[in-house]
């Protein structure tokens, strides 16, 4: 009797098991066709990713890496989701993006985050390990980057010695030259759509790598603009793009140069604390150019570590992709060969930092050759006094900068 009553126990806790797991596999199908598997291998069979090399990871894999989850693996948070912390059987360490609860439009870019990244190969953008498609909500695996945001290094109240104008214009350089390799590099261009600091980060070595794909755009080959609902983050969206809804290359230009005027600056794209003409870091680093008060927005640091020459050019660059009209903005490769000729730029020995006015005059004289952005390097007026403190005729650094 007590025999038989374990063999009927026994027997209905395995058909439970059998049954829950039978349940389990449904529901990770019904996850797997939710999160857009049947689309992603759709595009693998249309060619339009190679996933050979993307591994595809179990929820038990990274539940386990992430511990379950848990609070303190969490790296940060954004509109798209959250991002893990985690440690892989093998031992990486890699950062887990999980998505928040999609509708339609958001497992397309899901999938298209997938498509875009297994096609990317480059040591300024984030590596794409794996994904996840059996979980409620889908799952990215990505290298991890260890050094947090630039956002974070530049906005920081702890001094960041790293942050020399060498780093700065090192860090501009390799985020421009991931862009102009995703613009014109890849099989097929891709727009990343929403170019902020926050999206650039920062290894052991501070070597830039741009991440956040979500909201990217493949570019067919045989097509300029591409129509599409606007999407991107306040302060560093192209006013063209916002306008229009045509999205191009330079739309990622406008994006960056807003991201070059923060590195140069020391200031949020957007401040609802600033004054209402300082507010909008683009507009106010614009009209700086033009009343001549380039010196005055500079972060102290710059002034203190940058030639004359390599101030001038870096503000005309800036405003040259904040242009309104994306037309008259450079090519990301174009501010890449620009960027990199200013970090080869060395100041005159002759010169003196404290403003000695015979040595300045002759650096004036020597200005006048001609230069490749002659009408817009230098933005300050021919003659007088500049309200900065910053003087034409005698080259002076304002003396609270120089301190």
């Amino acid at each position: 009797m007590g025999f038989g009553f374990l063999a009927i126990l026994v027997g209905i806790t395995l058909l439970y098991f059998v049954f829950k797991k039978r349940n389990l596999v449904k529901l990770r199908e019904k996850f797997f066709q939710q999160n857009g598997g049947l689309l992603l291998k759709q595009r693998i069979t249309n060619n339009e990713g190679n996933v050979d090399s993307t591994k595809v990871f179990t929820a038990l894999e990274l539940e386990k890496a992430t511990n379950n989850y848990a609070e303190d693996r969490i790296l940060g948070r954004g509109g798209y989701g959250i991002v893990y912390k985690g440690i892989l059987n093998d031992h990486r360490v890699v950062a887990i993006k999980k998505s928040r609860v999609v509708d339609e439009t958001q497992i397309e870019l899901f999938i298209n985050e997938v498509i875009i990244l297994t096609k990317v190969n480059h040591r300024n953008v984030v590596k794409l390990l794996g994904c996840c498609l059996e979980t409620e909500v889908p799952l990215l695996v990505y290298e991890y980057v260890s050094n947090g945001t630039l956002f974070n290094h530049i906005h920081s109240k702890r001094t960041m010695t790293w942050l020399s104008w060498e780093n700065r214009l090192r860090v501009a350089v390799e985020a421009a030259g991931a862009l102009s390799y995703l613009h014109s590099a890849t099989s097929t261009p891709v727009i990343h759509r929403d170019v902020k600091s926050a999206n650039i980060l920062l290894d052991d070595n501070y070597t830039t790598k741009i991440a956040d794909f979500g909201a990217s755009r493949l570019v067919p080959l045989d097509q300029t603009q591409v129509t599409t609902l606007v999407q991107g983050t306040l302060g560093y969206l192209d006013p063209e793009y916002f306008q229009t809804s045509q999205l191009t290359e330079k739309s990622d230009v406008y994006s960056f140069g807003v991201v070059l005027a923060e590195l140069l600056t020391g200031k949020k794209p957007l401040c609802m604390e600033r004054t209402e003409e300082e507010r909008n870091l683009a507009t106010h680093f614009i009209m700086s150019l033009k009343e001549d008060r380039l010196f005055q927005i500079l972060e102290p640091r710059v002034v203190r570590e940058g030639t004359l020459e390599q101030l001038q050019q870096i503000g005309a660059l800036v405003k040259r992709c904040l242009s309104l009209t994306a037309d008259e903005r450079p090519t990301m490769k174009e501010v890449v060969i620009h960027i990199e000729g200013l970090r080869k730029f060395t100041q005159h020995p002759w010169v003196t930092r404290h403003g000695d006015e015979e040595n300045a005059n002759l650096l004036n004289a020597e200005g006048q050759e001609t230069d490749l952005y002659e009408e817009s390097i230098n933005p300050y007026s021919s003659t007088g006094e500049i309200s900065s403190g910053f003087t034409n005729s005698g080259l002076v650094y304002p003396s609270n900068i120089l301190r």
